[in-house]
């Protein structure tokens, strides 16, 4: 059974930085694309950034240049580094390891991040 759980959610000020991390389990990490997904309540969910197998990124224009995401296939951990957060960024944020357009696609609780000051 795929299990996935973000964690390293917060309150942080407009500019701030965080990072999240996301445990997975139940398929073979190395071999997946991995993603991150986040949604504001009462919207759809809002494709972030995902990362191949070797580690090749791609970002939405609204978080590229300042989110990083990156994996560790040893630890079957997915991350992405959060800098110079807006309030816009407010949304609980997922991993998920199906392809963005997937429906009903699977994540784990989500972790809620709030930018505000």
């Amino acid at each position: 059974e795929v299990q996935l759980v973000e964690s390293g959610g917060g309150l942080v000020q407009p500019g701030g930085s965080l990072r999240l991390s996301c445990t997975t389990s139940g398929f073979i990490f190395s071999d997946a694309i991995m993603r991150w997904v986040r949604q504001v309540p009462g919207n759809g969910l809002e494709w972030v950034s995902s990362i191949s197998e070797d580690g090749s990124a791609t970002y939405a224009e609204v978080v590229k240049g300042r989110f990083t995401i990156s994996r560790d296939n040893a630890k079957s951990m997915l991350y992405l580094q959060m800098n110079n957060l807006k309030p816009e960024d407010t949304a609980v944020y997922y991993c998920t390891l199906d392809p963005f357009t997937t429906r009903n696609l699977r994540r784990g609780r989500g972790t809620q991040v709030t930018v505000s000051s």
